[in-house]
């Protein structure tokens, strides 16, 4: 799982062209970005690394949420991505990028990235995973956005599920912020440093989402290395949370520490701070949850040494994970647009797709 940006890169265009026409594109409410998985966008096990997912969903989600706003805006939260399986070399993926409901300066947009050999003729579905974008002047104060209203019966399922997701989100994000992270904890840390780069940026000077989001898996990463010993793919994502804007020179720490083992997974919490500011005190840029999965010679997942909670800290992190866990059950999964394929396509209105080959 190396950071390989290249395969981020070919979007890079994409997005600012998107930006550029946001204006007679306005109020398209979806988007599919198709292509196939190159060698550079694979790690060393074989599969896509989660950083390099990461800043795929947010290049599409942003140019659906761009472009229903005609304007500037931010990721403010990341919630509830469980990659199904690996996705491998030489796969065709597709990004389906839609909004399904709109705040006052909200927009949440779901993505749904379905891969699979190119030569069968659809690809399954591989993960689900919601973002909540928010329109921002050039000041970066939230602006208000046109209101979405769903259409077909397809949209009223997802508004609805959207909607029922609002109150989880609150639930999961209030959990997170509520715990506290000391050094009573023994819990194995990992900590990456690093500036950010000129190339991490949007146009507007940003660093972007879903370049935040790598750090954080690449942490995660780092410290599930750490504790098996063996190589780890990114598998569920519980929430990630936006503070901060994060701008070029800044000095960044994404630190991770363990907070629960499973039978073959490694729970870790990851905190993006950022030390450059007034005072000189470092700052919570973004805070996320990340599971990973040891892999196995064959590919397959294979059994972790479990982690013992040694302090009363520790005990309150592993606690904490499993009240996550248990958050998830009551999460419902969106609709697929397979249930409503014919009233999908029937509501041609609205639909921008932008394809790569």
């Amino acid at each position: 799982m190396q950071a390989t940006h290249a395969g981020h890169d070919r979007w890079i265009d994409l997005t600012e062209l998107t930006a550029q026409h946001c204006q007679q594109k306005a109020f398209c409410h979806k988007i599919i970005h198709r292509f196939h998985v190159e060698s550079v966008d694979v790690g060393d096990v074989g599969f896509v690394d989660g950083g390099t997912l990461l800043e795929w969903i947010d290049t599409a989600a942003y140019a659906t949420a761009a472009q229903w706003c005609a304007g500037h805006c931010v990721a403010a939260s990341v919630g509830n991505l469980h990659l199904e399986r690996p996705i491998g070399l030489g796969e065709l993926v597709e990004l389906h990028a839609d909004l399904v409901y709109t705040g006052r300066s909200s927009m949440h947009i779901l993505v749904t990235i379905c891969s699979g050999d190119p030569s069968l003729a659809k690809a399954g579905q591989t993960a689900q995973c919601s973002i909540v974008f928010v329109a921002v002047d050039t000041g970066g104060n939230p602006v208000e956005v046109p209101r979405w209203t769903p259409v077909t019966m397809l949209d009223l399922q997802r508004h609805r599920q959207a909607r029922a997701r609002v109150r989880m989100r609150r639930r999961i994000e209030g959990a997170m912020d509520a715990m506290s992270y000391t050094d009573g904890s023994t819990a194995p840390r990992t900590t990456l440093r690093f500036r950010a780069a000129a190339a991490d940026v949007d146009s507007d000077g940003n660093v972007r989402g879903g370049r935040v989001m790598r750090w954080i898996d690449e942490a995660a990463y780092a410290c599930g290395v750490g504790w098996t010993g063996s190589e780890v793919i990114t598998s569920y994502i519980a929430g990630i949370r936006f503070h901060q804007p994060v701008f070029v020179g800044d000095a960044i720490e994404a630190g991770a520490r363990i907070i629960h083992t499973g039978p073959r997974s490694v729970h870790a919490s990851i905190h993006v701070t950022n030390a450059d500011t007034v005072g000189g005190r470092s700052c919570v840029v973004a805070h996320g949850v990340v599971v990973v999965v040891a892999v196995g010679d064959h590919g397959g997942a294979r059994l972790v040494q479990k982690w013992e909670p040694a302090s009363d800290q520790d005990t309150r992190l592993d606690q904490h994970a499993l009240f996550l866990i248990e958050l998830r059950q009551y999460i419902e999964p969106f609709t697929t647009a397979a249930i409503f394929a014919t009233d999908a396509e029937s509501a041609g209105s609205g639909d921008c797709t932008d394809k790569i080959g």
